[in-house]
């Protein structure tokens, strides 16, 4: 590839671009109608949270839309679909609603994930181009986005369609923000000046999760772990020894591998099978800290032990960006007693 210095004009082909975008959306605001009120009330009166899922641009996109979501007063996240068939999805509730975004409708990685995600529960809907394809069958709801062209003139790049879904996503969270009478006071709440800041630089032991946490003892079955896990809503639970110091956790990835292997025994003793010795932040330590190691080893989940390895408690990588509170289904005001404890 070389550089080109022929004379083109380079004004007029950047106003095509635009021109064409905005025929772009032009085209996709006539289309909405009925799926879009659908998907609107469905996100309106969700008792959970909404999450996004897509690959590629359009996971980009999602990204984008979630926080958009989060910051406007319906809390959000961004799933990846590979890495929700690998276990994440055991974040996923059955009273949250899923937005699934592929403009062709067709992938495969998104596509795999949807059966799952409605056995689970949750509500599916679709913003893609295409209302003939496999992710509008599958999901519950469908958003038309369908552009007459990309910008590309080669027609491949996303260029229209991405900012189409990008502008949905933007109509979705306005109208979500009139739904609920979101108003000057709650978007300074949700953007106090250099919250994220403020937030990184408290202890990780003044956000993380102390009730109700999923434990289990190290005289557990894998059968009493997978208990703990389905009802714990963190995708891990936290073995510990008779004086409540960590020993390993057991996570959904961890299940979904023993079944691939076929060696999923319920009456295995968990500690056989976990992992042992995992990575843990310590109470005291900077939530700043605590993040840059969540994120350089991709977790999602961690759990905060003290100086003498007791287990504290689990904070969620949501808690330290503060994108909403998690909800625990278990009984609130004391950590879950592990098995065989009386």
């Amino acid at each position: 590839m070389t550089a080109r210095s022929d004379g083109t004009d380079w004004l007029a082909l950047a106003r095509e671009v635009l021109d064409i975008e905005i025929e772009g959306l032009r085209a996709v605001s006539g289309q909405l109608g009925g799926g879009f009120v659908r998907a609107l009330t469905a996100m309106a009166e969700c008792r959970g949270r909404v999450v996004i899922t897509g690959i590629g641009k359009s996971g980009l996109v999602g990204r984008k839309i979630a926080a958009t979501l989060s910051s406007t007063g319906t809390p959000a996240f961004f799933l990846h679909p590979v890495e929700g068939a690998h276990g994440d999805m055991g974040m996923i509730r059955e009273e949250d609603v899923v937005l699934a975004l592929s403009n062709s409708g067709g992938s495969d990685e998104v596509n795999a994930i949807i059966p799952t995600l409605r056995t689970l529960g949750a509500t599916v809907i679709a913003m893609t181009g295409n209302t003939a394809s496999a992710m509008a069958q599958l999901a519950d709801i469908t958003i038309e986005v369908h552009v007459p062209r990309e910008a590309c003139r080669m027609g491949l790049a996303p260029t229209s369609s991405t900012t189409a879904h990008l502008a949905v996503g933007d109509a979705l969270a306005v109208c979500l923000m009139e739904w609920k009478s979101f108003g000057k006071e709650d978007f300074r709440k949700y953007h106090p000046g250099g919250s994220l800041g403020q937030r990184l630089a408290m202890c990780v032991d003044q956000l993380m999760h102390t009730d109700s946490l999923p434990v289990v003892d190290d005289g557990a079955t894998v059968g009493r772990a997978v208990d703990v896990l389905n009802s714990g809503g963190l995708g891990l639970v936290a073995i510990i020894d008779g004086g409540e110091r960590l020993l390993g956790v057991f996570t959904d990835g961890d299940v979904r591998r023993l079944v691939c292997a076929g060696g999923l025994d319920m009456d295995r003793p968990v500690a056989r099978v976990m992992t042992a010795s995992p990575r843990r932040a310590v109470a005291g330590e900077s939530s700043a800290h605590v993040l840059d190691v969540m994120e350089q080893h991709q977790i999602t989940v961690l759990p905060v032990v003290s100086e003498d390895g007791r287990l504290a408690g689990m904070v969620h990588l949501h808690d330290l960006l503060g994108k909403g509170a998690l909800r625990f289904s278990g009984t609130a005001g004391r950590i879950a007693e592990p098995a065989g404890r009386s």
